[in-house]
């Protein structure tokens, strides 16, 4: 492309084309009466007095490195595009994923191309494809050979497509647009994120971009705004462990935990407590990382730890905001946890997650953080320990008779298995609930962790078979409700 080829209609004070400015390495800008010129040390003299009389004013050159311009060719060119909330409008169930993808521009690079309509509509079809799946997560990830397209849905990723890999960099390029990241820089990892509506239903859509050997991995976790309203009933939780945790969060202060793998609900479960506990009355305020969902009516706070805005440093400021009720997205460290400690001993209440496998474990975990027992004893009210397991399709589950004991339940019992039809995608399963074990600090319980008991002692007095984490799942399975395999698959029970 050359200057002659540009036209007189352009508006040459604010923007050359973007093929001409990254073919040339030139960028303009208007400085008063003059205009900016912006380049390498490379740039043909010949193209710069052309463009001076092309654009008929006075230049000034500033000199960038080729890295500088690269990145400030990303911003000039990126600024100006569609924003995201508008990027889904028009998908219709018309569509076929594969065709899209084989119709994309040849270039790899997508602002070379005249027409990014195909990558948008790509794009577009795989979100709406996504969000109609019920999927939790977008995995865009490039081999040697090939991109693999794969969503999570109920907990289990399952490839959709695999289109050849010339169109990693378009995909990885368009999402990094909708989610202002530098579309430049590829060496390093990127958190974005985005909303978009679809229909009448807003999304929230956390975007994380990673080098690998063969290009950047895109994941997208689709967040649900409507999921923010869920109340602690529609969780799966049994109504006496319901009537329990909800007298739980009541206590004016002390520490309340949640724990269990990533991806098992804990954030949920947290969200569903502040909804009961979020009136005018209350000052509730959160520190997390990120912030997965807006709730009104409470003072969020994200960790950012290139500023130093850690976990610990967050809690601390909130703790000068005179609160009431404190949730803290996880404690991690020895420093989070005596602040959280030294919050309830100070009448507030906290609201918290640990990663550990079962509720008693999370006294170990606190101790081996280095936290006195005598501390946690003082001020622990409750640990709900939680697993997702996957709802079987109600349209084709078929019954068995079990054919010897498995835990609570006898041979011969009636139950339901998977099988698989269009409803479900031949999974079986449709939809997820929660199973839930509920560990509360009795004065029994206080003098155990303080006598430095093991964990099979506590669970020992603080549960009859009937409030485990398995038979809350053994419950679901005489329902109907889950298989057997489910709960076996994530209780590690065998």
């Amino acid at each position: 492309m050359s200057i002659k080829d540009l036209s007189a209609t352009e508006d040459q004070s604010v923007q050359l084309p973007y093929r001409f400015a990254r073919e040339k390495k030139v960028l303009v800008e208007e400085k008063g009466d003059k205009l900016e010129i912006k380049t390498i040390t490379s740039v043909s003299l010949e193209v710069l007095s052309e463009l001076r009389s092309y654009l008929n004013k006075p230049l000034e050159i500033v000199w960038l490195d080729p890295e500088q311009f690269e990145r400030e060719l990303s911003d000039a060119y990126t600024n100006s595009s569609t924003s995201s909330s508008d990027l889904v409008e028009g998908i219709d169930d018309n569509y076929d994923l594969s065709a899209l993808a084989e119709n994309l521009p040849k270039t790899s690079d997508l602002l070379d191309s005249d027409n990014d309509a195909p990558v948008i509509k790509l794009i577009n079809a795989i979100l709406a494809e996504a969000i109609k799946s019920n999927a939790s997560d977008i995995h865009i990830e490039p081999y040697e050979d090939y991109v693999s397209v794969r969503f999570r849905v109920d907990g289990i990723l399952t490839e959709v497509l695999r289109p050849t890999e010339r169109i990693a960099p378009m995909l990885s390029a368009r999402i990094k647009v909708m989610s202002n990241l530098d579309i430049a820089e590829k060496r390093v990892p990127q958190d974005g994120r985005m909303s978009l509506k679809l229909g009448e239903k807003w999304i929230d859509i956390r975007v994380s971009t990673l080098p690998s050997s063969h290009g950047e991995k895109v994941v997208l976790r689709i967040l649900d705004k409507a999921e923010t309203q869920l109340q602690l009933e529609q969780l799966g939780m049994d109504s006496r462990s319901l009537k329990q945790f909800e007298s739980s969060l009541k206590n004016p202060n002390g520490i309340i935990l949640v724990t269990g793998p990533t991806g098992s609900g804990k954030t949920t479960t947290l969200y569903a407590g502040l909804n009961i506990l979020n009136d005018k009355t209350k000052n509730i305020l959160t520190v997390e990382d990120p912030i997965e969902y807006a709730i009104e009516g409470v003072t969020q706070t994200q960790v950012n730890t290139k500023v130093g805005m850690t976990f610990a440093k967050g809690l601390r400021a909130i703790l000068r905001q005179d609160p009431d009720i404190i949730m803290l997205g996880e404690i991690r460290d020895l420093e989070t946890a005596e602040i959280a400690i030294q919050a309830s001993l100070t009448g507030h209440l906290v609201l918290s997650t640990v990663h550990t496998n079962d509720s008693v474990a999370a006294i170990t975990r606190m101790i081996d953080i280095g936290i006195e027992a005598y501390l946690l004893a003082s001020t622990l009210k409750a640990v709900l320990a939680q697993r997702l397991v996957r709802k079987l399709c109600s349209s084709c589950k078929e019954p068995l008779s079990l054919d010897s004991n498995i835990g609570t339940l006898n041979k011969g019992t009636k139950v339901f298995k998977a099988t698989g039809c269009d409803n479900c995608n031949n999974t079986g399963y449709q939809g997820r609930v929660g199973i839930f074990e509920l560990f509360l600090i009795t004065d029994e319980i206080k003098e155990a962790i303080n006598a430095g008991e093991t964990e099979n002692r506590l669970s020992d007095l603080a549960f009859s078979n009937e409030n485990k984490l398995s038979h809350s799942g053994y419950d679901l399975v005489l329902r109907g409700v889950t298989s057997l395999e489910e709960i076996l698959r994530v209780t590690s029970e065998k």
